[in-house]
C-alpha cells in the first residue's frame, strides 16, 4: 500500500518515490518467477488529476527459474514499465466496474498492478541461450553438453525378424 496524501488533491501535482519492496508469493510463471521475499526496486512517478492518482513506474527485480529445453536453471534480471488510473474512491465510479483501480481512504494497492506488469514482461518460453538445443529425445541427454550425441536408428518392430536373418545367415539355410 502507499499513501498519496503528500501528493494531495490538487490536479497537476506529482511525486517521485523510490522503495524496494518483498515480491509476493507467485510472482511470475511456472517456469520463471521473481522469489517470494526477494527486492523489488519501484521508481514510481504519482500525478494527482482530476479523477484520482495516474501512478506511472518502472519495477526492476532479479527472476529465477529454469530453461524450457534443457531445464537448465536461469538467472536474469527483469525491468518492467506500468501505468495505471487510480480512482478516488469518493469519485462515484459504478461498483460493477472491475476493471477500475480505486483508491482506498488515499492509499493504492500496487500488488495487482505489479502482478500484471511483471508476468506480462516474462518471456513466455525462457531459454538459457537463444540456440539451446535441448534435450535428446530417446535418453534425456543435455544436447549442449554433448553435440556429437547420437543414437543408432530405431528398429521398426514389424521388420525386427528381418533383422534377426541379417544377423545370423546361417539359420535361413
Amino acid at each position: 500500500m502507499l499513501d498519496t496524501r503528500e501528493l494531495g488533491r490538487r490536479p497537476g501535482s506529482q511525486r517521485e518515490v523510490t522503495r524496494t519492496v518483498p515480491a509476493p508469493a507467485d510472482l511470475g510463471i511456472e517456469v520463471l518467477r521473481v522469489s517470494e521475499g526477494s527486492p523489488v526496486e519501484l521508481d514510481l512517478r504519482l500525478e494527482a488529476v482530476m479523477e484520482g492518482v495516474l501512478v506511472t513506474g518502472t519495477a526492476t527485480a532479479a527472476l529465477e527459474g529454469e530453461c524450457v529445453r534443457c531445464l537448465e536453471p536461469i538467472t536474469d534480471d527483469l525491468s518492467a514499465t506500468f501505468q495505471e488510473l487510480f480512482v478516488y474512491d469518493d469519485h462515484g465510479t459504478p461498483e460493477e466496474d472491475d476493471e477500475v483501480s480505486t483508491l482506498e481512504d488515499d492509499l493504492l494497492d500496487l500488488e495487482p498492478l505489479l502482478r500484471d506488469a511483471v508476468v506480462l514482461a516474462l518471456p513466455f518460453q525462457p531459454l538459457c541461450e537463444d540456440d539451446c538445443p535441448g534435450l535428446c529425445i530417446e535418453c534425456g541427454a543435455r544436447l549442449a553438453d554433448d553435440p556429437e550425441h547420437g543414437h543408432e536408428a530405431a528398429i521398426d518392430p514389424r521388420w525386427a525378424g528381418l533383422t534377426e536373418l541379417q544377423q545370423h545367415p546361417e539359420a535361413s539355410e
